[in-house]
């Protein structure tokens, strides 16, 4: 089992462990092999050479996906730490061949199991330090065997911190890994994995082709897993065997960017590591790697606000070097480290060593890949439009404020939109605050490694980012089978400045829309239309067409919704129905501008529905608040329709619906009976004169009604009703009228304000 027996040079290795990456570049340096051999796809040994480009900044990882499917995809994830990435570039830098031996991505992607994971982690299974699926996990098993209750505090002190002998005898790691994972198989075999075996087979036989052409002066680079496996001595038929009539398919391979919350386990990464980016500062400190790490903390923490000076620093590293020494480590580790910055730099608060948990330890770092790396036409495209547009994909998530009356931000906006639209979430639009109006967005970004294969994924539909989001957009259009599914997607289309698509979603919308006979349905879809009309004057987009769709929607809700409001509604029925009148009348407010008197035509729905004793109490009700807020009802008409709302032949809770419909759902009801004394005495001599039985069932209606309103509105209209209906008129010589209330109407300071409310209404 020793690498250094007869035999080419085996490399166990822990996948993303800095000790072993160490160990991997010392030993290379003594044995001087002829070819290195490592553990990957042979797909991407075309693409090694792109990992001496400039350009190249790990985390990376080698992405393969079916030419046919690119939603089937694995990805072989290398950080800068990686042994296989060292002895990759240990081999390139001294014009050492190089090549992958893993089984084919060309039989991974095509095996059952790979259509059920869309973006399988192909290493996951492949070295110590994560249990990938294994029955056992082996740093666990031999963390136990030393008296270790935590296999990472384990797999520190003897690979990460060794030094002194280490340093002389680069393979005694090796020699003592080998013979642990070789006695662990003697144990638990294969661990029940029998893709394993193929792997392996196929391994082997890469080797005895290494053996041909180099003899055994090679090395193999591999999950430390599979060493004893490659240093049995199976016979060629029996790999044969194992590797006769597995699945294939044609796959593609390319170089993707990575990052290193990705390489952890908490995302999901089955060999993922805890801590890469506490395991990439390891690689990367020359010496005194706790000093640096603890300097590094305090300039985050100062960043932050927080009072964090040189003696913080010079305290914490003799805090952690303590706990070592208390605990029985050679050096300080991650675990030490944490708890002397809890102690000393975040005063006990576990607060902010969260952030240093999440942007040191684990970190955002986000790789990069040359241009000459292959790569789809759209991914491409998009490649040139974040350039174009500066807008950097970043593994931190960050807001993006945009205002569309800047050309750079709508356009930033439109790629955005379009994304979605192809199903690449890499912005998700969020609440402004900058404000509300309907040129500013928000978006919340943050680049994850498998938006590349979306990317890949989205390109059946075209070359660049507007010609997939129009063919995505007319084929979502033609298998379309609710008119909600269409008016959503005509609001996406403007959002993205698809005019080409329009065509196509307008006919399926005009063909659903004729044949759909729920007025519910039809009543639902039209906000949606109004507001892309809005969204189209912001973007520039013409949407004349879908204006004309429109309104020829509110004409058919026009005539269909008075029969509906009358068919026998129960109350979850009316609250429905009640909701899709607000959203109605909204949109034909901005419909308005259309022309063909669409307003004076809803107004006069509005009327039949508040005088039809048919339509609920609270359909009426609200009805006739619509119609008094666009000023269609005089107050006395308002008055005589609620007294007839609320008189004694009315059942009381049809009554307390009509008091729902007209004062409530937060829209300043509470506020209209505060300044309408006639309203509320209305309101007051109806309840004083409910039944008692009948007002045990009319109290949930009305509290949900009043409870709903402003705190201060509430007790002014507890103060008015003590007080008595007519209190607040005070008549010459009575008296000062209530505090708050004039006692009328003052036309003069009225008039002062006209002007600003028409400016602020857009009215001048």
């Amino acid at each position: 089992m020793s690498p250094r027996g007869a035999g080419p040079l085996l490399l166990g290795v822990r996948h993303h462990g800095p000790g072993s990456a160490r160990a991997v570049r010392a030993a290379l340096d003594r044995a001087q092999p002829r070819a290195v051999l490592i553990e990957g796809p042979p797909e991407g040994d075309a693409l090694l050479e792109l990992a001496a480009d400039p350009g190249m900044r790990p985390p990376v990882a080698l992405l393969a996906h079916a030419a046919d499917d690119p939603a089937r995809a694995a990805f072989w994830p290398l950080a800068g730490f990686s042994p296989e990435w060292v002895a990759i570039r240990w081999a390139q830098a001294r014009d050492v061949p190089v090549r992958f031996i893993d089984l084919p991505a060309a039989h991974t992607l095509a095996a059952p199991e790979a259509e059920e994971d869309a973006a399988p982690e192909a290493e996951e299974d492949a070295a110590p330090g994560g249990a990938g699926g294994l029955p056992v996990d082996p740093l666990a098993v031999l963390a136990e065997a030393a008296g270790y209750e935590d296999a990472e505090h384990w797999w520190e002190d003897v690979v990460e911190h060794r030094g002194g002998g280490a340093a002389r005898d680069p393979l005694a790691a090796f020699d003592a890994l080998a013979e642990a994972m070789g006695a662990l198989r003697e144990t638990y075999g294969d661990g029940g994995r029998p893709r394993d075996l193929v792997r392996e087979a196929y391994m082997r036989q890469r080797m005895r082709a290494a053996r041909r052409e180099f003899g055994d002066d090679y090395a193999v680079v591999c999950g430390a897993w599979h060493v004893p496996a490659l240093r049995a001595g199976a016979t060629v038929a029996a790999d044969r065997a194992l590797l006769t009539g597995l699945p294939r398919t044609r796959v593609e391979t390319t170089w993707v960017p990575w990052t290193h919350r990705r390489l952890a386990r908490a995302g999901g990464y089955g060999a993922g590591i805890t801590s890469p980016g506490w395991y990439a500062h390891l690689f990367a400190a020359r010496d005194r790697p706790v000093e640096r790490w603890l300097t590094k903390v305090a300039g985050l923490l100062r960043e932050e606000d927080r009072q964090v000076s040189p003696s913080h620093v010079i305290e914490a590293v003799r805090l952690a070097e303590t706990l070592a020494a208390v605990r029985g480590r050679p050096v300080p580790g991650l675990a030490e480290t944490l708890e002397a910055v809890r102690a000393v730099m975040c005063d006990g608060s576990d607060i902010p060593l969260a952030l240093v948990e999440d942007r040191l330890v684990v970190g955002d770092v986000l790789g990069e890949v040359p241009d000459a790396a292959p790569a789809v036409p759209l991914q491409r495209d998009l490649t040139r439009r974040q350039r174009s547009l500066r807008l950097k994909a970043e593994a931190r998530e960050r807001e993006l404020e945009l205002d569309l009356r800047k050309e750079a931000d709508a356009a930033k906006s439109l790629l955005l939109h379009r994304l979605r639209m192809l199903g690449v979430d890499w912005g998700v639009p969020t609440a402004s605050r900058g404000g509300t109006g309907t040129f500013r967005e928000t978006w919340r970004l943050r680049w994850e490694p498998e938006l590349s294969v979306r990317v890949a994924e989205a390109g059946i539909w075209g070359t660049t980012v507007p010609g997939a989001a129009v063919a995505k957009a007319e084929a979502e259009a033609a298998g379309a089978g609710e008119l909600g599914e269409v008016t959503a997607l005509a609001e996406r289309c403007l959002l993205a400045g698809l005019s080409q698509a329009l065509p196509a979603v307008l006919r399926a919308l005009a063909d659903l829309a004729a044949l759909d006979t729920d007025v519910a349905r039809l009543a639902k879809a039209l906000p949606a239309l109004a507001r892309s009309l809005r969204y189209g004057d912001v973007r520039g987009t013409d949407s004349a067409a879908l204006g004309t769709v429109a309104a020829g929607l509110a004409e058919r809700i026009c005539v269909a919704l008075p029969p509906a409001c009358a068919a026998g509604l129960d109350a979850d029925g009316a609250a429905e129905l009640r909701s899709h009148l607000d959203g109605v009348h909204g949109a034909v407010a901005l419909l308005a501008d259309a022309g063909g008197g669409l307003r004076e035509r809803w107004a006069d729905v509005l009327r039949k529905l508040a005088g039809r004793d048919t339509v609920p109490g609270l359909i009426r009700g609200r009805a006739v608040r619509l119609l008094l807020d666009d000023g269609r009802l005089p107050p006395g008409e308002t008055a005589r329709l609620m007294g007839l709302a609320l008189s004694p032949a009315v059942p009381p809770g049809d009554a307390a619906g009509w008091i729902e419909g007209f004062a409530g759902g937060g829209s300043g009801g509470g506020t209209l009976l505060v300044h309408d004394e006639r309203l509320l005495g209305l309101i007051d001599a109806w309840l004083v004169a409910v039944p008692e039985r009948a007002f045990v069932d009319v109290l949930p209606l009305l509290r949900r009604t009043f409870g709903a309103y402003e705190p201060g509105v509430r007790r002014t209209l507890g103060e008015l009703a003590r007080r008595g209906p007519g209190t607040r008129r005070t008549p010459a010589g009575a008296g000062p009228a209530p505090e708050g209330f004039a006692p009328d109407l003052d036309p003069a300071r009225a008039a002062a304000v006209t002007e600003v409310v028409r400016l602020l209404l857009g009215a001048a």
